[in-house]
């Protein structure tokens, strides 16, 4: 990973927690990092910035890492809807992951981080991107994780059949 060449933007309402990050981050030698304080800052960044990566925290007013992922994914001045979104919170309940994930979140790691644990989302995004997904709810990275070999169907759900419709012209 080239590393010295990502711009990466961090959202966190915690300036501490921002400190820390691009601290981790410069250690592994990114050092163009931008900052905001909320997702509406946030987005801004996006619109002064091209970044590569956003890392947010979850729990941010007045506007949270979630809202701030649909946005990111779904809203008609997003600058970028398919940069990868790395959500890190201490809010770690499965509940939280699942809106996380059906926001467009890329990855997730919860609080405390470490060094490793950037590392190794970032080494993710980059290097096993997942492929985009649109549907009438939902536009983000596939929120599948695991292939199953044994399955044969178009469409990768439980109750699909394998069963593909043509259509003559």
């Amino acid at each position: 990973m080239r590393l010295d060449r990502l711009k990466i933007l961090i959202v966190d309402d915690n300036k501490h927690t921002r400190l820390l990050l691009a601290q981790i981050l410069r250690a592994v030698g990114i050092t163009q990092t931008f900052e905001a304080s909320d997702g509406a800052e946030g987005l801004q960044a996006l619109h002064n910035h091209a970044v590569d990566i956003v890392l947010t925290d979850l729990a941010m007013e007045p506007v949270d890492g979630i809202a701030f992922a649909r946005l990111i994914r779904t809203a008609p001045e997003s600058p970028n809807s398919m940069v990868p979104v790395i959500m890190i919170t201490g809010h770690a309940t499965l509940k939280r992951i699942a809106e996380a994930r059906d926001a467009g979140v890329n990855e997730f790691m919860a609080k405390p981080m470490t060094a490793r644990g950037v590392l190794e989302r970032l080494q993710l995004v980059i290097d096993h991107p997942r492929p985009f997904i649109r549907s009438d709810d939902y536009f983000g990275p596939d929120r599948r994780r695991r292939t199953d070999p044994r399955y044969d169907g178009p469409w990768r759900r439980a109750g699909d059949k394998g069963e593909v419709l043509s259509i003559q012209l």
